[in-house]
């Protein structure tokens, strides 16, 4: 792909897309971390997926969301690394037992997508420079040792018939929190040789307790504090990664 071949689905040009770029779910949350840029200017925009490039410290960095749950993911991922995305951190929100920020070492690959795109025997690692990018940057923003795991990853939000298997991976397996994009993230950068994590937005009651698929508050003031200190935490660590 040329410079002046323009993404199928972000709409951008890869002329317009950093080598470190921050991914989140929702646009709106896109559009709140481009305001942490210096002279940041929207380049796409295409259904869920909304993309930015600016600068924070003096290093280009790109932003873009891309939406709920694995597969629509992919399609930002895909087309991201398509473009020259050496490093990524996604910064998202999750279910958990207790509130703050976590920083994720690996996730649980139920996401539905990515065991079409590689064997499920391949893990879902995020890069060790990134977690520890991450708790680098965490600490210097006031947010020392935070909790740090394997997070779940679901392809479903709302349970149906099935029995929920929450107890299992939270009390049993070990699992610190619950979302629906990181492992699509992880196995489709360690594939492609990009450097990977995730830091996520938590807020206490949204985890192993019974049922919390349907107790999932986005709009919770803790959880929407959690969210804004996160960013730039994020950023922090993607420029610090050279």
């Amino acid at each position: 792909m040329t410079s002046d071949e323009q993404l199928r689905i972000l709409r951008v040009h890869p002329s317009q897309i950093a080598e470190r770029a921050l991914v989140v779910g929702e646009p709106k949350r896109a559009a709140a971390a481009a305001e942490l840029l210096e002279n940041a200017a929207e380049v796409g925009s295409y259904r869920e997926y909304v993309t930015y490039t600016g600068h924070y410290k003096g290093k280009r960095v790109t932003v873009a969301s891309h939406g709920v749950g694995g597969a629509g993911a992919s399609v930002a991922f895909h087309e991201l690394f398509e473009a020259g995305v050496t490093t990524v951190i996604r910064a998202g929100t999750c279910g958990a037992a207790i509130s703050g920020l976590i920083v994720a070492t690996g996730a649980v690959r139920a996401d539905g997508t990515s065991d079409k795109l590689v064997p499920l025997a391949y893990p879902a690692v995020a890069d060790y420079r990134v977690v520890h990018a991450l708790h680098e940057a965490a600490s210097a923003n006031g947010y020392p040792d935070p909790l740090t795991g394997i997070v779940l990853t679901k392809s479903f939000l709302y349970p149906g018939i099935i029995e929920s298997d929450m107890d299992m991976w939270f009390e049993k397996a070990g699992v610190v929190a619950v979302e629906m994009e990181l492992a699509t993230l992880l196995v489709m950068a360690g594939i492609r040789g990009v450097r990977a994590g995730g830091i996520f937005a938590s807020d206490e009651g949204l985890g192993a307790q019974k049922e919390k698929e349907s107790g999932y508050d986005p709009f919770h003031k803790g959880l929407q504090e959690s969210t804004q200190a996160m960013l730039p935490i994020a950023f922090d660590a993607l420029v610090a990664l050279e």
